[in-house]
């Protein structure tokens, strides 16, 4: 471990440092070529290769099956809420969007511009502090899809396992900031969709995880670019991919299955979680905005006594190499973003941070 500051912010996010060390060598010389990796044609047999790992490594951690793609685009998560909408909602269909936070109800919005959304359940309640409970979801019997965002980075809060719609109608799930870090059952998904940033590399690629028959389902009549299938025809590279992306999140893939793969990576974030909490817990000073029952492994999202004392909090936290610790400007207070690639050393330190904080501002 070297004596890097701890990176907690929700992304772009922090990288192993393995995976960084063979950027910087990459970036200079991808694989003894002579030029490094931003260099090489994307259809070249250099980059061929790193786009094959990437593929191979995903199905590997994810055991995808055959029947589903694996695409590596651009245009995050974002471009996603308009894209799956535009390729599996009719205009005379209903979709079920289940409503979390802030990236739910920007989902929803696209949506309702290509067919009726129905809403199975909100917290917005109690300003997303919570995960509606399975028995509380009142599904459309006949949906196109059923979506849901499986852990809400602002809020804090993280589905402990997928909800069950009707039998008939697939999952859409925007896995962007829980991606990999435990266990996932692909077969269970229509289409699984993650913008890179948070916990698979840098920003500017999406990871999408489509099955192949709903994407030939898709309107002949939708651009080319934003049809599924065309991508899936031209294996990523219908236009130029984000080659350097591609390659990051391979070495990522990499890194994590060294880990020990999905179900490792599941139980390594949750040791890393559960300290901070039971911190929060117990403490007087710091109180934990997500409900106990749901509750994220990825975002620790916490409050102090006074907005003063926060803004202090993080200035003084910055100082001491424990950075991106402010929440998101929608709600506030600070937030802990505990990725994969966050070390169990940087929670540790934060927890001492936060306990010695505590005692001198009492």
């Amino acid at each position: 471990m070297s004596d890097r500051p701890f990176n907690f912010s929700a992304g772009p996010a922090t990288l192993p440092e393995p995976v960084l060390r063979a950027t910087q060598e990459s970036v200079w010389d991808l694989a003894g070529s002579g030029i490094g990796v931003m260099e090489h044609s994307h259809r070249g047999k250099e980059f061929s290769a790193v786009l094959e790992r990437a593929e191979g490594l995903c199905r590997e951690l994810a055991s995808v099956p055959d029947d589903y793609a694996v695409l590596f685009l651009q245009g995050g998560a974002s471009l996603q809420f308009c894209m799956a909408p535009m390729n599996f909602l009719g205009a005379d269909e209903t979709a079920d969007y289940i409503n979390t936070g802030s990236w739910s109800k920007k989902a929803i919005k696209e949506a309702k511009k290509f067919g009726t959304v129905n809403v199975p359940g909100s917290s917005e309640d109690e300003n997303f502090t919570y995960i509606p409970p399975a028995s509380s979801l009142s599904f459309s019997p006949s949906a196109a899809y059923c979506h849901f965002t499986s852990n809400n980075t602002i809020f804090g809060t993280e589905f402990a396992e997928e909800p069950a719609p009707p039998s008939g109608a697939p999952l859409v799930c925007d896995a962007s900031s829980d991606i990999f870090s435990r266990p996932i059952d692909v077969s269970k998904y229509g289409l699984i969709y993650a913008g890179a940033q948070k916990n698979l590399g840098p920003s500017g690629v999406a990871v999408v995880i489509v099955r192949k028959d709903l994407a030939d389902k898709a309107p002949e009549s939708l651009p080319t670019f934003l049809q599924y299938r065309t991508h899936i025809a031209g294996n990523s590279t219908f236009n130029t991919p984000n080659t350097f992306g591609i390659y990051v999140v391979s070495e990522v893939f990499a890194w994590i299955k060294e880990q020990g793969g999905l179900a490792a990576m599941g139980e390594h974030n949750k040791a890393k979680a559960s300290p901070l909490y039971a911190y929060l817990d117990e403490s007087e000073f710091f109180q934990g905005t997500a409900r106990p029952d749901s509750r994220s492994l990825m975002n620790v999202t916490f409050r102090g006594p006074s907005e003063e004392l926060e803004k202090q909090f993080i200035a003084e936290a910055a100082a001491k190499g424990l950075l991106g610790l402010k929440g998101h400007r929608s709600v506030g207070g600070m937030r802990a973003s505990i990725y994969n690639a966050m070390p169990t050393a940087g929670v540790e330190t934060l927890i001492e941070f936060m306990k010695a904080f505590e005692r001198a501002n009492k």
